[in-house]
């Protein structure tokens, strides 16, 4: 594939690329969390009707990201690596909730489904970084109302975040690059399809294997993403013009 003449770039990330960081994906094995299925720890429904089970469900998934084991991987150091050498024209765009790609540096940034070190108050849509465990009795510091806290990250039936950004991006950019996703989580799955209506564009998918939509990209390369994203930048800087 030739990127010689790439102006303007796009990165999504998925689950994939946290892996590698000894972080589980969200779902985990069958879907289940102590013996409930995510979307009932994880919608505005379930978190009216049960806030208690819908808190400790967050904090032990902020337990397990804040562990000092966790750190950002090779992938998410090319991938802030590409932005520093890249200029304008780029921008990172994750469907993940953790902070692994601000630790690694990178700053033109997108949390489409928000991020799980922040809450924010229903009363009065206050945002505000919340590292410590949240519960119904938490109280907001900025409106002071008690029992208002959620943890500020896109549930099930919600409208993904920077939506607009993002798909401004998409339709201007010249290459699109797809890390570690499953390609059955829209709108996500849909941005190849996106860029794929610019003419001339091109789309790369970088995953452990191929996803549901990998037919819809244009190129693809397979492995752990600490390995082939690495390789993959490598290759596209060096044919920088």
């Amino acid at each position: 594939m030739d990127f010689s003449d790439i102006k303007s770039i796009v990165v999504l990330t998925g689950a994939g690329i946290s892996k590698e960081s000894g972080l589980d994906t969200f779902r985990g094995e069958g879907g289940l969390w102590q013996g409930v299925r995510v979307e009932e720890v994880a919608s505005p429904q379930a978190f009216n009707s049960n806030p208690e089970l819908v808190h400790s469900f967050y904090n032990i998934r902020k337990e397990k990201l804040l562990n000092d084991a966790v750190k950002p991987n090779a992938a998410h150091q090319a991938l802030r690596r590409l932005e520093q050498e890249w200029g304008d024209g780029f921008l990172l765009v994750t469907q993940n909730v953790d902070d692994l790609h601000e630790r690694a540096g990178s700053e033109k940034l997108v949390h489409m489904h928000g991020e799980i070190l922040k809450g924010r108050c229903t009363a009065c849509q206050a945002v505000m970084s919340w590292t410590g465990d949240m519960n119904a009795q938490s109280q907001c510091p900025n409106c002071n109302a008690v029992g208002t806290m959620r943890v500020n990250v896109v549930w099930f039936g919600e409208m993904p975040m920077g939506m607009d950004k993002i798909y401004t991006a998409l339709e201007n950019c010249d290459l699109f690059i797809s890390v570690g996703t499953s390609g059955n989580v829209y709108p996500a799955a849909g941005f190849v399809q996106v860029v794929s209506a610019r003419n001339g564009a091109q789309s790369v998918e970088l995953n452990l294997e191929p996803s549901l939509n990998a037919a819809q990209f244009t190129g693809g390369y397979y492995g752990p993403a600490t390995e082939v994203v690495p390789e993959f930048i490598d290759k596209v800087l060096a044919q920088r013009r």
